[in-house]
């Protein structure tokens, strides 16, 4: 169990490297650009550490490390000795800016084919996709799909595995048309093919669940309430539940399975629930009381606890091994694939597709970051690959105050012959920061709601 500082100095470990990397990728093009680099900033505000390099830049760690900066030489903001002025970043050529402005996204997405490349060398590990149940009615089954077939792939994309599954769902989020399925039994080379549609399919969901949404549940092993890490500060925590504690009853009924503990406890806000539980072979009773959580005005109740996941069998696990180039070759493939579901995600919110709530702020991500990194060292390089292709698209979008924009107004520069009219310039900026300001305030009211 991880406790609130250690949270924060994990979120602020993985957000500093991220920014680190985009940052660099502007420093290091506009050095080899012969523009004069002032000061190399990892954080905003007052400056924690600073010094000075032989090269003459000013690198800086600073106080709020929720972003970056690398400050250039540049007329329009400061004096600059007639000595630097054909170093300045103002008059180079705009083929040059360009390729200053996009360095910082483009060296996010190398650190994700870089960390990704390291985690398929050492093996994959994916639960293999077979179909436990079928929902009567669902799109699975009017689709054919039947209890222990193998889903092999969603709209001609292959689901070797579990995750792969989710994503080619994920694909189709708030889509309509035609959704196509293929699947078999284990072993038979007879494969069910079959195509359903679906209209604005989850569109507006928070926190869709895809499995359920297309009617099936994958063939896993039984998830026992085993308490596997509880939240500080927590009811749990107040009760004196210990990690490792195995719930055997709530008020007298049995609680076989962790989804029973759980719709028992989110149907009991504020109500005393006296749980018996095995530790150490002895059983004990203790007495919880739910503390209430409010969501879209809707009442449940809530501990501050998780599962211990139980471990897979080998017949249930699907492993890759690769080499070096195959290894190169599929990180390229899954980073182009992460950076394009993350500009179709963004285009359908827009559209009123996905739902806004599913934007997440910086303490969405630093909790995020804390339990993939209690997880173990592959959970959290794996969230900080996804991560970087965030910030790497995000930065894209054609907003003036990201690189997006700056890469907007050169390529108008580029067909026009001359830069746009700075008043022009500046009005943009303006009127996009606001935007940008409200996307923060958004995604931090989100994580605020489901705290």
């Amino acid at each position: 169990m991880l406790d609130t500082v250690q949270t924060v100095l994990i979120a602020i470990a993985t957000f500093s490297i991220v920014v680190a990397v985009h940052e660099y990728g502007h420093f290091w093009v506009a050095r080899r650009s012969g523009v004069k680099v002032l000061r190399f900033s990892v954080g905003f505000g007052r400056p924690l550490i600073r010094w000075r390099g032989r090269d003459d830049v000013e690198y800086v760690v600073a106080v709020l490390p929720l972003g970056g900066y690398v400050r250039m030489a540049d007329e329009r903001e400061d004096n600059v000795a007639d000595e630097d002025l054909p170093r300045a970043y103002n008059r180079q050529p705009v083929a040059r800016r360009m390729a200053i402005a996009a360095a910082g996204p483009a060296a996010n997405f190398l650190l994700a084919v870089l960390v990704l490349w390291m985690l398929f060398l050492r093996g994959e590990v994916g639960i293999v996709p077979l179909i436990d149940q079928v929902s009567a009615g669902s799109l699975a089954d009017r689709a054919g799909l039947v209890s222990g077939q193998e889903i092999l792939s969603i709209d001609d994309n292959p689901t070797p595995t579990l995750a792969a599954l989710n994503f080619a769902l994920l694909e189709r989020l708030g889509d309509s048309g035609t959704l196509r399925l293929s699947a078999a039994y284990p072993g038979l080379e007879s494969i069910h093919r079959s195509e359903v549609p679906i209209e604005r399919w989850l569109a507006g969901e928070e926190q869709p669940n895809l499995l359920a949404a297309l009617g099936i549940t994958i063939q896993v092993p039984p998830v026992l309430p085993l308490v596997g890490a509880l939240t500080d500060g927590s009811a749990a925590v107040a009760a004196g539940f210990q990690v490792g504690d195995l719930i055997l009853q709530a008020d007298g009924q049995a609680m076989p399975l962790w989804m029973d503990w759980v719709g028992y406890v989110r149907e009991r806000p504020e109500v005393p629930i006296d749980v018996l539980v095995q530790r150490d072979g002895t059983t004990q009773l203790l007495t919880v009381v739910p503390r209430e959580r409010v969501i879209d005005n809707q009442r449940f109740g809530s501990v501050g606890m998780t599962v211990s996941l139980p471990d897979m069998p080998e017949s249930q696990q699907r492993r890759f091994e690769r080499g070096p180039l195959t290894a190169l070759w599929a990180s390229i493939q899954r980073t182009g694939d992460l950076i394009g579901f993350t500009f179709k995600s963004m285009g359908r919110m827009l559209q009123g597709l996905i739902s806004p709530a599913n934007l997440s702020g910086p303490i969405a991500i630093a909790q995020v970051a804390a339990s993939t990194a209690e997880a173990g060292w592959v959970a959290w390089l794996g969230f900080v690959a996804l991560l970087s292709v965030s910030l790497g698209a995000l930065n894209l979008l054609p907003i003036p105050v990201l690189d997006g924009g700056h890469l907007m107004f050169y390529s108008v520069e580029a067909l026009l012959g001359k830069p746009l009219p700075e008043r022009v310039q500046m009005a943009g900026v303006q009127i996009r920061l606001v935007l940008v300001m409200s996307i923060m305030v958004f995604a931090l009211y989100n994580d605020l709601s489901k705290l």
